[in-house]
């Protein structure tokens, strides 16, 4: 494997935990990781040495994301909903049962934020990227990121104390 591939290799789990953000459901964030990678080799001409890799494939991620929102809008319009069982496991690697609990009640404030401050909190909270990287990523100003981040931020802190998790 060569150094663009080692670093796709290296960046998988990363990928895994921001589909985890993006899909609420185990096997599309599994298969939304598949379709990144799978255009990030495809694309691989277009990425240019020096640049994070990272940021890179989060915005492929993302782009893939809206894509398969706006074809599932049109779709529901046409179909419609079937009932599916929300299945939210905590990590199993969490032996706690209370650390287990409040995990899964992080994962489903995360998930209730609106999209945009979704996305800003998973990019800088959770992948550490830098404003100006995640920025970047979504396409927006430094400025605009900052405040969906700050809005995030206070709506996640305001579900947990409700409901008394120190996060």
């Amino acid at each position: 494997m060569d150094e663009f591939q080692n670093g796709l290799v290296e960046l998988l789990p990363r990928l895994r935990r921001f589909a985890r953000v993006v899909r609420s459901q185990d096997a599309d964030a599994q298969d939304l990781v598949q379709q990144t990678v799978e255009r990030a080799l495809a694309s691989r001409h277009t990425f240019r040495p020096g640049t994070r890799l990272d940021s890179w494939a989060f915005t492929i991620m993302r782009r893939i994301a809206i894509d398969d929102g706006r074809s599932a809008r049109r779709w529901s319009r046409i179909l419609s909903p079937s009932s599916e069982t929300d299945d939210r496991a905590p990590d199993r690697s969490i032996a706690d049962e209370d650390a287990r609990a409040d995990a899964m009640a992080m994962r489903d404030a995360i998930h209730r934020l609106p999209d945009d401050q979704r996305h800003a909190v998973a990019l800088v909270l959770i992948e550490g990227l830098t404003y100006a990287e995640a920025a970047k990523v979504l396409g927006i100003p430094v400025g605009t990121l900052t405040s969906r981040l700050v809005r995030g931020r206070l709506a996640l802190v305001e579900t947990l104390s409700s409901q008394e998790i120190s996060g």
